[in-house]
């Protein structure tokens, strides 16, 4: 089992990143898939996730309406397009099941919102 996340980098307050999570398929695509991030000295929060089928998804309250989750399971791929991004959204972002699986943490990739 094996959960690859790319696609952070360093933006400007505004502008938008889209992350990718790579993940090994089978069980996967019949698993909801979220994305968690965390910030420097805080706890590891949810972000979004989107239900095994596509059709259900749902947003932590900071991030709707900028952020979109999607999968796409003929490619075992999950992303996050994250638009008018804050500096608040600094952190290191996760892709895991959802509910998360210990075992199933990555080794995340950073996003950093300049100000």
């Amino acid at each position: 089992v094996q959960l690859v996340e790319s696609g952070g980098g360093l933006v400007q307050a505004g502008e938008s990143l889209r992350l990718s999570c790579a993940h090994s398929g089978g069980t996967f695509t019949s698993y909801d898939l979220g994305w968690f991030r965390q910030a420097p000295g805080k706890e590891r929060e949810f972000v979004a996730s989107i239900g095994w089928s596509g059709s259900r998804r749902y947003y932590a309250d900071s991030v709707k309406g900028r952020f979109t989750i999607s999968r796409v399971d003929a490619e075992n791929m999950v992303y996050l397009q994250m638009n008018s991004l804050k500096p608040e959204d600094t952190a290191v972002y996760y892709c895991n099941s959802d509910p998360p699986a210990t075992s199933y943490w990555g080794q995340g990739t950073q996003v950093t919102v300049s100000s």
